[in-house]
Order: C-alpha cells, then sequence, then structure tokens
C-alpha cells in the first residue's frame, strides 16, 4: 500500500469514528502534539486541547462529507462539508478545505478552510 492510500485510510477511519461519537477513536489517528489551526480563527495545540475543542463543538455529532482527497508527500487535503450544531440546536453548513500533514503515519497537523455555506 502507497503513502497516499495510507493517509487515505487514516483519514476515512479517523472520520468514521467521529461519525460514531468515539472521539478517541479519532484521537488514536492523531501525534501527541498534534496542532490543528482554523484560519482566521484559532489554532488548537496538542491532543488536550482538540478533545476539549470536540467535547463542545461536536456535542451533536457532525455530518460531513468529503468529495476529493488530494495527496502529496506528508500531505492530504480533503475537500467537502460539514453540518454543525450550536449550543442552542441551530445547524450552520459550511464548506470546507482541510489540509492535513502526516508524520509517522498519524495526523500532525491540520490547517482548516472553513467557510458557511450559502
Amino acid at each position: 500500500m502507497s503513502q497516499t492510500q495510507k493517509m487515505k485510510m487514516v483519514l476515512e477511519e479517523a472520520n468514521q469514528a467521529i461519525t460514531r461519537g468515539d472521539f478517541e477513536g479519532f484521537l488514536k489517528f492523531c501525534t501527541e502534539d498534534t496542532e490543528w489551526n482554523f484560519v482566521g480563527d484559532r489554532t488548537l495545540r496538542g491532543k488536550e486541547a482538540v478533545r476539549e475543542y470536540m467535547e463542545t463543538a461536536y456535542r451533536v455529532i457532525p455530518t460531513f462529507s468529503i468529495h476529493h482527497m488530494i495527496a502529496e508527500g506528508d500531505f492530504l487535503t480533503a475537500i467537502g462539508e460539514i453540518t454543525l450544531t450550536d449550543e442552542q440546536g441551530k445547524a450552520t453548513h459550511y464548506r470546507a478545505c482541510d489540509v492535513w500533514r502526516f508524520r509517522d503515519g498519524k495526523m500532525a497537523e491540520l490547517q482548516a478552510y472553513v467557510i458557511e455555506a450559502p
């Protein structure tokens, strides 16, 4: 299996864990020092910060789909859509482009470009 195929498989399995509400299952695919940069918003540093984010942002399990995955070197770009529900129960649909950097087979860094869909 090529590195590209492995990265895609890791992201697919990690995302499946989220759809089951299994955040720890997702986090096992991340490095301890994973860093998530939501461009124009905030940066999360380390698994604990990501865990805390998921516990609040994903109180209602998000729905999402990935339309395209593009890989080069240690990077995997996922283009798709996600719907998140806020604390008041309002669901908002977004278009997203996530650029993941892998290290030693795990997700080490995320650059997330997310905009509200019209």
